[in-house]
């Protein structure tokens, strides 16, 4: 970032912090925010405004940072992004303010948030007895509660998509309450359709819920908002699973033309996993592979030569000790990749800043180099380059005139951020969902002022801690 640029920053933070709020607050847009009935899960309408005199971090290489810049916003879409941007609609002031596109997430256990932390310190405290034993207890309505929490924490955390990875679909009620709870939040989403926990690998798993929801995918993807994959058990879990079960799955997932996403290669031991698929021709642009940490340089060739695509998450791959991701490898690769938060039953928080931030730790931390990977270059991981690893890159990931309106505005008036230098290294070593001010879903203001306008906060709360008791009483658990 040019010295100008950074010094048009530091001076417009400063302006920032001793103004305080109030011209934020006081905004009539803000007002009507407030009006808005908070007991409903009606979304905001979209509207007409313009972030002015912000600092906006585009993510587009030809675009840049812009200081003292400014973002018109129309009907959902991107109008202008420039210095000189007499936009219309309400007047937002940016002062201060750092804007960047909404964080893209791209794999996460959303079913199972209601276990946050519930992974212990012995075997059969893990992850996966854990989630197994209660996620056989879930009701359709424990689904809802879960995702729902999830994607308000999504939103207050700066995430304005993200991929819902439902492997414990049990009933079409309980796919459908995935999705209710993504279009209630009214986040921007991929829902991934899998199995139910506990299914044994011998049987191919009941494709009829995935069905029903692709004969009339329309009427659930909230104007488009949210789409359809199919999350893939693959060749292996414990231990391998036969072609009869697994072939039929994804078979019908590609004459469904839905995208596929499968964990593959996750653990360092697990070796050799990537070139069996790829041998299989179980690979492609329609495929996403999660962790691949074990992949060994033949078979990154392979990813690469297949078009399939990469999503790796640091904070549960280290909590789990599978090892460290190899984010440096696939990127000299040029392999589309992206970062997820995966599930918060192992990992307790899900910020994905905090993620990104672990995942540009982890690579300095194997090339023993605090320069190997940029703070920039973690931000693009978490924007631009997720985006394109959904094949989303076209519509959001970067602030570009004619993409959709998913952004955020980050203040740094606080303990934690008011000591302002480089922006990009800011953002990505300090930001928590309290510095949030703003979240914008295809053009829909979802948090204003740090708090969420679109959700009763405390019913999110309140619904998932009742739909754990519940869990809690049908297990025998205390």
């Amino acid at each position: 970032m040019c010295q100008l640029c950074r010094r048009d920053f530091i001076r417009g933070a400063a302006a920032f912090s001793a103004a305080g709020v109030t011209g934020l607050l006081s905004s009539p847009l803000m007002a009507q925010v407030q009006r808005a009935d908070i007991g409903s899960s009606k979304l905001p309408p979209r509207g007409e405004f313009t972030i002015a005199n912000a600092y906006v971090m585009t993510m587009d290489g030809a675009l840049g940072d812009i200081a003292s810049g400014s973002v018109h916003v129309r009907n959902g879409e991107i109008v202008a992004v420039g210095k000189d941007v007499t936009g219309g609609g309400q007047k937002i002031d940016g002062t201060g303010m750092i804007v960047m596109p909404g964080l893209v997430e791209t794999h996460w256990h959303m079913w199972n948030t209601l276990f946050r932390s519930f992974a212990g310190d012995r075997a059969e405290e893990g992850y996966f007895p854990t989630v197994a034993r209660f996620g056989q207890q879930m009701n359709a309505d424990d689904i809802f509660h879960s995702t729902r929490l999830s994607a308000a924490e999504a939103i207050n955390s700066g995430m304005t998509f993200v991929h819902s990875w439902c492997h414990n679909v049990r009933s079409t009620a309980h796919v459908e309450a995935d999705i209710r709870a993504l279009t209630e939040v009214g986040i921007r989403a991929r829902h991934s359709c899998g199995w139910p926990q506990g299914f044994p690998d011998t049987q191919a798993a009941d494709q009829g819920p995935l069905e029903s929801l692709a004969r009339d995918w329309k009427s659930w993807s909230n104007e488009g908002l949210i789409s359809l994959g199919m999350a893939w058990r693959g060749q292996f879990r414990a231990g391998p699973i036969k072609p009869e079960v697994y072939r039929p799955e994804f078979d019908n997932a590609r004459k469904l033309g839905l995208p596929i996403t499968v964990h593959v290669a996750s653990a360092r031991k697990a070796v050799n996993q990537i070139e069996l698929l790829y041998g299989a021709k179980l690979m492609g642009k329609d495929v996403q592979l999660i962790h691949t940490l074990s992949a060994n340089a033949a078979e990154l060739d392979m990813i690469k030569e297949s078009g399939s695509t990469v999503s790796c998450s640091p904070g549960s791959e280290l909590r789990i000790g599978y090892g460290y991701p190899q984010i440096t490898e696939m990127l000299a690769k040029n392999i589309p990749l992206g970062i997820s938060v995966d599930t918060s039953a192992l990992t307790g928080s899900s910020n994905l800043f905090g993620v990104l931030k672990l995942a540009r730790d982890c690579e300095n931390a194997k090339a023993e180099s605090e320069f190997k990977m940029t703070a920039r270059k973690a931000l693009e991981l978490g924007t631009i380059e997720g985006a394109r690893s959904m094949g989303m890159e076209d519509v959001i990931g970067s602030l570009k005139p004619g993409k959709r309106a998913d952004l955020i505005a980050i203040s740094p008036n606080a303990l934690n951020m008011a000591v302002v230098t480089d922006p990009s290294h800011l953002v990505l070593e300090a930001t928590g969902p309290e510095n949030v001010d703003t979240v914008v879903v295809d053009g829909r203001i979802l948090k204003r002022g740090g708090k969420l306008v679109a959700l009763n906060t405390s019913e999110v709360i309140a619904g998932a801690n009742a739909a754990l008791a519940g869990i809690r009483e049908r297990t025998k658990w205390r």
